[in-house]
């Protein structure tokens, strides 16, 4: 059986009395585009008309006026131009429509079916136009909410213009805040979670067309606009170059840039993306923009970032924050925490410390109080060594080193060493002054006074000559008792400084060894129970032990994770020691989802540690359709992070067969509509008809279709069969009468006189007059 196709109804039909409709165009999710002819000034014109029950609603007319103002007064090349607006009644429908100039072409839909995807530079050039229609539109005003490859159109001239701006602004105004007016596969995380439209908007949906262009495919699928709309709101958009690698690395930027869940981190509007994106197309090479491979691999794998990590250079001379200048040092083999030696301010040389000990790196070898060491010039004059008692005898002899080859100082680094010459030998003083050594004034044989052997008087003392008083003193002193003494003296004072030194020994081997400073190497006890760790620990003398609860997966209550510091590392007795232990897993309650849509479920989830597990849909008669009616767990169970909990949203009430009451009356066609749940409209106006009787249904519409609880079903009456006047057909022929009657709307019965038709014409009819359409009319042929 051949189906012939239904004609759209408003083809040939004349629009507000000027506009003359041609053909369907296109067909989309809130309205229907014809091809028409202006007939005032005689051009062609793109007409948009959009769905009746939108026009139906409230407060519709008026918003779509206003929206269709703003978009007029928008005139740019990228953009198609709004011409006019009304709304007219055509067959008792009212007919909103929007006059849009007409592109010839086709779609960038289209140019995406017949390449799959486009190199780097033509996508940059097509985007390019129509982020500079964006532009435009952003700074008068507007946003376009709807940025879609269907809304892009290329003439066959080469022109790009972006059409049905305020459109899907207009239509929003009407269909309440729970609804998401747009294309779902390009609606920006903030229209989702049902935030205002901005200019950052278009920007989110312009990159996911970017994104299309470049791959051929579109960031987020699902079976369901729930499961994508949920990932526009929780997931990022991946860069391109994941499912085409090579793609440049300034084009990953880009789309990502435009496509960040918070509008804050996108370009602000158009200009802002505009001047971006010329930017990347004049810096990236030919071999960059032609870039098209033959096919599609698989997802590269993640890249370690830290292996093209850039380390940048400190420049010579360059004065730090504090006011000193930063010298770049040139690497002499040294490992890099090894002491390098450095030229100091003064000209000597200056050891920088290590930072760390490290068994295999070079280091500078401390001084041998053995080798050989290159004195400097010797003053002129002799050095005094009658400085007050306590001053540091290095800081005296610090200038002593003059020769530019001197790779040490004169005395030994960190002690109060100093150098007296006496005639030109050097004795060294370890930590003395010349006060402070033992029997001052006494020269090496051990007399008393000044002078050497010989008269010559010891340089640099500060002795004074003894009077001859103390002279004949001194004279009578026994020699042998003076050196016995003194003797004596010394030897108690060597053993006590020897029992000193050996009790000091002792206590700190004691001390390094089997005492608190002792090194011991960590106990692993990990998944052992508290006390056992402890027990553990304190076995190896480790008393100072400190403990920290956290939440775990994956180790049970009461067991320890881990020790700070970790197993196995050498630590020192009196070294804190903190353990580590498990509180369990941590657990989240689950929040109350019911009346909440999957988008705003799926949000609260993730604010309370948890996640959005499957989403059913289910009629409900009592529940608003997209709102949650059941979830599992309940409200208030607890799970651990990242559990997922499903849902079950609603479909609104369940969709009712439209019962078949042709022929019925009035009374009994309205209680069976009323009794499955629909609604009886009865048209006032009645029609004849031959075959139903007055008062019952001779059409209703819907009919045998399925719809929602309480949809109007229209019904209109019979009047019953119309009056008609009986023809005359007395002694017409038989064929001629019949015909008559017939046309008129009778039923003709005929009779023979003599069994058969002999002359053929009508003798006698009956009824007469005035009589029902349909009336059967008998005819008697003789």
């Amino acid at each position: 059986m051949v189906h012939q196709q239904r004609k759209d109804p408003l083809e040939g039909a004349t629009v507000d009395g000027r506009y003359v409709v041609q053909s369907r165009l296109a067909r989309g999710g809130m309205s229907t585009v014809y091809l028409a002819t202006d007939r005032r000034l005689d051009r062609r014109v793109a007409l948009k008309v959009l769905y009746p029950h939108l026009a139906d609603q409230p407060g519709f007319i008026d918003r779509f006026e206003q929206e269709a103002k703003s978009a007029a007064r928008l005139s740019h090349p990228h953009v198609v131009g709004v011409l006019d607006q009304g709304v007219d009644e055509i067959n008792g429908q009212a007919v909103a429509y929007l006059v849009m100039e007409f592109v010839q072409g086709r779609t960038l839909r289209d140019l995406l079916r017949e390449h799959g995807r486009l190199t780097p530079r033509h996508a940059l050039v097509l985007l390019d136009a129509v982020v500079e229609g964006l532009a435009a539109a952003h700074d008068a005003g507007l946003v376009h909410r709807d940025v879609k490859p269907e809304n892009v159109l290329l003439s066959d001239t080469g022109q790009v213009k972006i059409a049905d701006f305020g459109l899907a602004r207009a239509v929003s105004a009407t269909t309440g805040t729970a609804t998401l007016v747009g294309t779902v596969a390009y609606l920006s995380p903030e229209l989702v979670l049902g935030k205002p439209a901005e200019a950052q908007s278009d920007i989110y949906s312009t990159g996911i067309m970017l994104f299309e262009l470049l791959t051929g495919k579109q960031p987020f699928t699902g079976e369901t606009p729930i499961q994508v709309a949920i990932q526009h709101a929780q997931s990022d958009v991946p860069a391109p170059s994941v499912l085409l690698p090579g793609l440049p690395e300034d084009i990953d930027e880009l789309v990502q840039w435009c496509t960040s869940r918070d509008p804050e981190d996108r370009p602000v509007n158009g200009a802002a993306l505009l001047g971006e994106l010329r930017h990347i197309s004049a810096v990236l090479t030919d071999e960059e923009l032609d870039f098209a491979p033959a096919d599609a691999p698989g997802p590269r794998p993640v890249q370690n970032t830290l292996t093209s990590a850039v380390v940048p250079r400190i420049s010579v001379d360059e004065p730090d924050d504090d006011g000193y200048r930063t010298e770049a040092l040139p690497r002499t083999g040294f490992a890099d925490d090894a002491r390098v030696e450095a030229p100091a301010p003064g000209g000597a040389t200056e050891a920088f410390p290590r930072t760390m000990q490290d068994d295999n790196s070079t280091s500078v070898i401390g001084r041998d109080h053995n080798a050989t060491r290159v004195i400097g010039t010797m003053p002129a004059a002799p050095p005094s060594f009658g400085r007050p008692h306590g001053t540091p005898a290095a800081a005296a002899s610090s200038q002593a080193v003059s020769s530019p080859t001197d790779t040490t100082r004169i005395g030994r680094p960190g002690s109060h060493e100093s150098a007296s010459w006496t005639d030109g030998d050097v004795g060294w003083y370890d930590g003395h002054t010349e006060q402070d050594a033992p029997e001052a004034g006494r020269d090496n044989t051990g007399r008393d006074g000044g002078e050497r052997p010989g008269g010559a008087r010891t340089a640099g003392s500060t002795a004074r000559p003894l009077s001859k008083r103390q002279q004949s003193r001194q004279a009578q002193r026994p020699q042998k008792s003076l050196h016995g003494r003194a003797a004596r003296r010394w030897v108690r004072v060597l053993v006590a400084l020897l029992i000193m030194l050996a009790a000091l020994v002792a206590i700190a081997s004691w001390f390094f060894g089997a005492g608190p400073a002792g090194v011991v190497s960590l106990p692993d006890v990990a998944d052992v129970p508290l006390e056992q760790a402890r027990a553990a620990l304190d076995e190896q003398g480790l008393a100072s032990l400190t403990t920290e609860e956290v939440f775990n997966e994956q180790v049970l209550a009461g067991l320890v994770i881990a020790t700070d510091p970790v197993a196995s590392s050498e630590v020192r007795r009196f070294e804190p020691v903190e353990l580590i232990v498990s509180k369990g897993p941590e657990l989240f309650d689950v929040p109350d989802l019911l009346g909440r849509t999957a988008v705003e479920a799926a949000v609260e989830l993730g604010s309370a540690g948890l996640a959005l597990g499957g989403v059913e849909e289910e009629y409900n008669e009592e529940v608003t359709a997209g709102d949650v009616f059941r979830q599992t767990p309940e409200k208030g169970a607890e799970r651990r992070r990242d559990s997922t909990v499903d849902v079950v949203v609603s479909l609104g009430p369940a969709p009712i067969a439209v019962p078949d009451v042709a022929g019925l009356t009035e009374q009994e066609a309205v209680s069976a509509l009323e009794q499955a749940g629909l609604e009886a409209v009865v048209v006032e106006v009645k029609e004849y008809s031959r075959t139903v009787p007055a008062g019952s249904v001779i059409s209703q519409a819907p009919t045998a279709v399925e719809v929602q609880r309480g949809t109007p079903v229209t019904l209109t009456l019979s009047r019953g069969p119309r009056s008609v006047k009986v023809p005359n057909v007395f002694s017409l022929p038989e064929d001629r009468a019949v015909a008559a009657l017939e046309a008129a709307g009778f039923v003709v019965q005929v009779d023979y006189t003599f069994g058969s038709a002999v002359l053929g014409l009508v003798a006698r009819q009956s009824p007469t007059g005035d009589q029902p359409e349909g009336t059967t009319v008998r005819i008697t042929v003789t």
